[in-house]
């Protein structure tokens, strides 16, 4: 196992793709301590990852998201929510925001939030005198909450590991979501009112009134989203086809904004991105795969539980997990590969599985603006071409909070269980 873990960590450390890191380590393991292998029992396992009915949806919401982003979605929902708390202290810090929770009901991702809400907030956020590494550290935080909000790939993956309820999974995610966006806000008032930025000019009734035709049939996603599935009228997957179809129609009949063009790059990039999200699921699985033939697992897990573990112990010990682990890796690597180590150990304390599992995303969601590997880091650098210490130098107080979101959650579990309990979903 030396060799797997020395090459997993040396390719990581050099910057190869991540897919590339857990197949080439595998196959440069196996063929070292297992000349026989049959390698077809990998494909198995990738096709075994990518083959549960419950994923068809991730697609569905990634072309939603890709038909929002190619219209004018993204900058009229801006415009809406700019024009009513533009004018207060951190007005356009908490624009920022609002429009990447709101864009999280498109997305489900925080990668796409990153592109679509920064590439237009960056620009407005400079001009009203906030400095560059503020600007990037809010971007790729608050687009963590898109991770939250449903429909959250996060929890797709989640669900389908754990056979658990995607459905009560995302309305688990609403009440953290928006709670981390009020102390985001928050934070960004204080921290525009010591730095006097920020402040635009009121905006009179009447242009709020315009802004919020313009943009307010965005907010017909969370709408179709969360209050088909919290009434039991949609799946998640019919949700996601549902919202495919209220994309196509905005974008197409009211903003008059789609072309065959951009529907036939629309779908290119939903290909493109769901062909990166389905081979890290094939890689997540494998790589657990593995590690379960090789019985790992049953080799560490019972030192670090302890003979006879307490709830509150395994949730620690889950959350300190996953917030590890996804500052080094993909979000959807990590919750394949370690759910299957913790389940056991869960399943034996009681610990609520939709409970965990919005502290799971969360973590998730965490990693992946934290340093050193958290993917929206290089996401950002990629979009804005900014040096990588400038990006991280602003996220520690973002981090913070999502911190105390965590605990808040641990000790009050109602936030997260709340809306679930209350729904329809069985």
């Amino acid at each position: 196992m030396t060799v797997l873990w020395i090459s997993l960590i040396s390719m990581l450390l050099l910057g190869f793709p991540f897919v590339v890191v857990i197949f080439g380590s595998l196959l440069l393991h196996l063929n070292l301590a297992f000349p026989n292998f049959n390698f077809t029992v990998l494909i198995q396992q990738m096709v075994t990852g990518m083959s549960p009915p419950a994923l068809v949806c991730v697609p569905m919401f990634i072309l939603g998201a890709s038909i929002m982003t190619s219209g004018q979605a993204a900058p009229r929902l801006i415009n809406m929510v700019k024009a009513f708390v533009g004018h207060i202290p951190g007005g356009l810090a908490i624009t920022t925001n609002a429009s990447c929770t709101l864009f999280g009901a498109v997305s489900g991702s925080t990668q796409a939030t990153v592109a679509a809400i920064g590439g237009t907030m960056r620009p407005m956020l400079l001009k009203a005198g906030y400095n560059s590494s503020f600007t990037l550290g809010l971007i790729i935080n608050a687009s963590d909450i898109a991770f939250l909000i449903p429909p959250s790939i996060g929890f797709i993956v989640y669900g389908v590991v754990t056979s658990t309820s995607v459905g009560k999974l995302f309305l688990s995610g609403i009440v953290p979501g928006l709670l981390i966006l009020v102390l985001f806000s928050i934070y960004c008032f204080i921290y525009s009112k010591i730095k006097k930025v920020g402040v635009l000019p009121k905006t009179t009734w009447k242009e709020r009134w315009t802004a919020l035709k313009d943009g307010g049939l965005v907010l017909g996603f969370p709408l179709i989203i969360v209050g088909g599935i919290y009434a039991g009228i949609f799946s998640p997957t019919e949700a996601a086809a549902a919202a495919v179809a209220y994309a196509l129609i905005l974008e197409t009949f009211v903003y008059r904004t789609m072309t065959w063009k951009k529907l036939v790059g629309a779908l290119l990039d939903t290909g493109i991105i769901t062909g990166v999200v389905f081979v890290l699921v094939g890689a997540g699985q494998a790589l657990s795969w593995f590690l379960s033939f090789m019985r790992l697992p049953q080799q560490f897990m019972p030192a670090l539980i302890g003979p006879d573990p307490t709830q509150l112990w395994v949730i620690l010990l889950v959350v300190i997990s996953y917030f590890v682990a996804c500052m080094f890796v993909d979000p959807i690597v990590a919750i394949y590969i370690l759910t299957p180590i913790f389940a056991p150990y869960v399943l034996k304390t009681g610990v609520d599985p939709i409970f965990l599992g919005t502290l799971v995303t969360l973590q998730a969601a965490i990693g992946s603006a934290t340093p050193p590997f958290g993917c929206d880091i290089f996401t950002a650098q990629l979009i804005f071409r900014r040096p990588y210490w400038e990006v991280i130098k602003n996220t520690p107080p973002f981090i913070l909070i999502l911190v105390i979101v965590t605990i808040l959650i641990i000790i009050f579990p109602g936030l997260a269980l709340w809306l679930p309990n209350a729904s329809f979903i069985k």
